[in-house]
């Protein structure tokens, strides 16, 4: 598809959330994957940029098994719960199984959930979906149909989630969100992390986009995750042209994630080549 096909692509799917309550959003994202002809976000392959922050950043991240404390013997070995919120396709949270994580991908959307279903199958024997390390082995993954701000799924999740997860991954989640739900996004991101050693992984786009143009997706810079997370649940500042300001004195509050890591990923997908910030976060 060129470029026009794809910024054509955009609008339409503009339009169709224009004016939308928060209330109907689920329909109407759920519509476009009825549709099918309009899915402008869908990469179709995992996140370049998630392969290569997995693969390089173990100083931070860590190893997708861990040691566990509990068992009947002192310490017992288990994986890492990885989240997926907005997982569309599942596209990344099947990457993320290959590196040994048990995955959850959620979304609101029943129609792409079965969607996410048939690719799992599809994808077995699909290379960028192989076993990374043999040792590790690749984890499990689960796709749930829900709402993300609400507790229901959390029955669908063997065990529940315990004290959370042990990595996030957004992408193309938060952009999504009109900028009512912004606030809320961040308090939730803080709940579903887990305070011992989760990391909220977030593949930063549409950074450069100009405000005045709308959404979805929204325009997201750096300065929206920093003001949003420091003070999860509080409304952040925005000028006349639509842009995020930083907060004169702003004091993290005991919810707050705090950024460790911050880079330009040198791969990512072609609509954020140059443009695309990855950050880590994790509880203070």
């Amino acid at each position: 598809m060129d470029a026009a096909a794809k910024e054509k692509q955009r609008e339409k799917a503009r339009l169709h959330f224009l004016d939308a309550e928060p209330s109907v959003l689920t329909k109407k994202w759920d519509e476009l994957y009825l549709d099918g002809s309009c899915l402008p976000w869908d990469r179709g392959q995992p996140s370049p940029a998630l392969v290569d922050a997995i693969n390089d950043r173990k100083d931070v991240l860590g190893a997708a098994v861990m040691a566990d404390q509990g068992g009947p013997s002192g310490a017992v070995s288990r994986r890492k719960r990885a989240f997926v919120p907005g997982c569309g396709k599942g596209y990344d949270a099947l990457l993320l199984a290959s590196f040994g994580y048990d995955v959850c991908g959620l979304d609101a959307s029943e129609t792409v959930i079965r969607k996410c279903k048939e690719n799992a199958e599809q994808s077995a024997d699909k290379p960028e979906y192989a076993v990374r390390d043999a040792q590790t082995g690749k984890g499990s993954v689960t796709f749930i149909y829900g709402d993300f701000f609400s507790n229901d799924w959390f029955g669908n999740i063997t065990g529940g989630i315990g004290h959370g997860f042990d990595l996030i991954f957004d992408y193309t989640f938060l952009c999504a969100l009109p900028l009512a739900l912004r606030p809320k996004w961040a308090r939730r991101m803080s709940e579903l992390l887990s305070p011992e050693d989760g990391h909220l992984i977030c593949l930063e786009y549409p950074t450069t986009k100009a405000p005045s143009t709308g959404g979805p997706p929204w325009c997201l810079p750096p300065l929206v995750y920093e003001e949003l997370l420091a003070r999860p649940g509080e409304e952040i500042s925005y000028n006349e042209e639509g842009w995020v300001t930083k907060s004169s004195s702003l004091k993290p509050s005991s919810d707050a994630l705090i950024k460790i890591a911050h880079w330009q990923p040198e791969r990512t997908h072609p609509a954020g080549q140059g443009t695309d910030w990855m950050s880590i976060w994790r509880h203070q």
